[in-house]
């Protein structure tokens, strides 16, 4: 494994010792996959194992693997959001993992896991972390802000809200509760 280690911003790219842009491969099959729609990249780069690790990945979902799930994934966004972007600003490089960070913006004019469209338009941010072994994607890992898309299609209360205030109660009478038939 590689040691070296390579900051990338917009568009750059970085190679590590094998030859093969990782980094370059890893921001346009996240750019192509949901701002098109095209999956070439994904055919042809994911393991047919690879494993995609994130914590809003819905259940139905969990024991999925390789580049259908990732189709999929980022599919039920597609239908969800209308003008759906997603831009890479900053990306590191090292070894034989990619580490980038990145924005996503839409419009919910589709239904997202039976939450009903709301046609506010929506940005979230989000960071993800892909291994690549012999040339393919093998495992990603992304964690991105779930609670805030929630709260600007109203599926969460707004911060300070009234809403986000009974929520708190409510969570503190349960924790009670639970403390006590521990």
């Amino acid at each position: 494994m590689a040691t070296e280690a390579t900051t990338e911003t917009g568009n750059g790219t970085a190679k590590t010792s094998g030859g093969i842009d990782i980094g370059e491969l890893s921001r346009r099959m996240a750019v192509e996959s949901f701002n098109a729609g095209n999956y070439e990249l994904v055919d042809q780069y994911v393991a047919a194992d690879a494993g995609f690790h994130d914590a809003s990945m819905p259940a139905r979902m969990r024991a999925m693997r390789g580049p259908e799930l990732f189709k999929q994934l980022t599919g039920i966004y597609r239908s969800a959001f209308s003008e759906l972007t997603m831009e890479v600003d900053e990306m590191i490089v090292q070894g034989d993992s990619v580490a980038s960070r990145w924005h996503c913006s839409g419009v919910h004019t589709g239904e997202l896991e039976g939450l009903a469209p709301t046609g506010r338009r929506v940005t979230v941010t989000g960071m993800t972390v892909d291994h690549w072994r012999d040339g393919k994607v093998v495992d990603s890992w992304n964690e991105w802000d779930n609670l805030g898309l929630a709260r600007q299609i109203g599926a969460a209360p707004a911060e300070d809200s009234l809403g986000e205030k009974l929520g708190t109660w409510m969570q503190r009478l349960t924790a009670r509760r639970l403390r006590r038939t521990s």
